[in-house]
């Protein structure tokens, strides 16, 4: 038996934080990809569920939501964003 103890693996990010400004990049991992296409194929579903000739509030609220969503996962499984300049040498 070994006297190691298992070395915490270096989290793994869905979301890589972007070189140039703040925010994430496109996901770099399936869940990442899974959750990003849900995201973009619930914002276009909004048209047809809250129509925007008809309901045009109902339809904000509903994109909106999804983007907060969208942003809180990112938050959640996404690298540390700040404001970058690109790369450090």
């Amino acid at each position: 038996m070994s006297d190691k103890s298992p070395s915490a693996a270096p989290p793994q990010y869905w979301f890589p934080a972007k070189t140039y400004g703040w925010g994430w990049g496109l996901p770099i991992t399936w869940q990442g990809w899974l959750v990003f296409l849900a995201a973009l194929a619930l914002f276009a579903c909004g048209a047809f569920l809250f129509p925007p000739q008809t309901m045009l509030v109902g339809y904000i609220v509903y994109e909106v939501a999804i983007v907060a969503v969208l942003i809180f996962i990112c938050q959640l499984k996404g690298e540390p964003t700040s404001w970058r300049w690109g790369k450090k040498k």
